[in-house]
């Protein structure tokens, strides 16, 4: 494996990325190679890279995971954002990236999503045309979940709230950003969450099981409009 950092001229910022090589690589020829997108506030060496990467590369893929920007190891402020435009757009930069390596079949290239990162694959699949199969783990729907129960099922209400806590952030307040899952299990279930799927991700990125410096699992509401809509 190597970590490397695409840079696309029509960026002003990086994205830094892990290749995981199969077995037995031989730099002359050439091989397929699989994007592979992490979740929601994660990073490119939570899932998508330490697992996914590793078994698909194994399996005898170049694979390239990759930091969305404004998170992990890629640039972008603010930091802990989901950007839906910028993120499928990364998809693109990172397909760019794949086209130049010379060890790579650009006519297979696939692309593999985990939750929020499926969810960016897709549509991201559906307009460039290099990019020739998609697969999906548990993909979500981030524009689906914000406008539903990550706003309380009140998305022009939650609109509103963004709006004024980015206008205070302007006028100098204090940024709010807000963890997206709590410090742990039993924290968690001591402040009355039972919903299993928060229980099991926090058993993940908060323990040693998955826990990465960059994967903050964070976000600042005052830049989530864009994804209500």
């Amino acid at each position: 494996m190597k970590t490397v950092t695409i840079h696309n001229p029509d960026m002003y910022w990086d994205i830094a990325a892990d290749i995981h090589f199969p077995p037995n690589f031989d730099q002359a020829k050439k091989y397929p190679a699989i994007i592979s997108a992490h979740p929601i506030g994660s990073c490119k060496e939570q899932t998508s890279g330490n697992v996914y990467g590793k078994a698909l590369a194994e399996a005898g893929f170049v694979v390239i995971a990759f930091d969305r920007s404004f998170q992990g190891a890629s640039g972008g402020e603010p930091r802990s954002i989901e950007d839906p435009t910028q993120s499928v757009e990364d998809f693109r930069r990172v397909t760019d990236y794949l086209m130049t390596l010379p060890y790579v079949d650009g006519d297979r290239v696939g692309v593999l999503g985990i939750c929020g990162g499926g969810g960016y694959a897709i549509n991201a699949t559906m307009t460039e045309r290099r990019i020739k199969a998609l697969g999906t783990v548990v993909a979500a729907n981030y524009g689906r979940l914000m406008r539903g129960n990550f706003s309380g099922l009140h998305p022009i209400d939650a609109l509103e709230k963004m709006a004024n806590q980015r206008t205070a952030e302007m006028r100098g307040a204090k940024l709010q950003v807000d963890d997206l899952l709590p410090p742990s299990v039993e924290a968690g279930k001591k402040a009355g969450i039972t919903d299993i799927d928060v229980l099991e991700a926090t058993d993940y990125y908060r323990t040693p099981r998955g826990q990465k410096p960059n994967g903050l699992n964070r976000s600042m509401p005052s830049h989530q409009a864009a994804a209500v809509g």
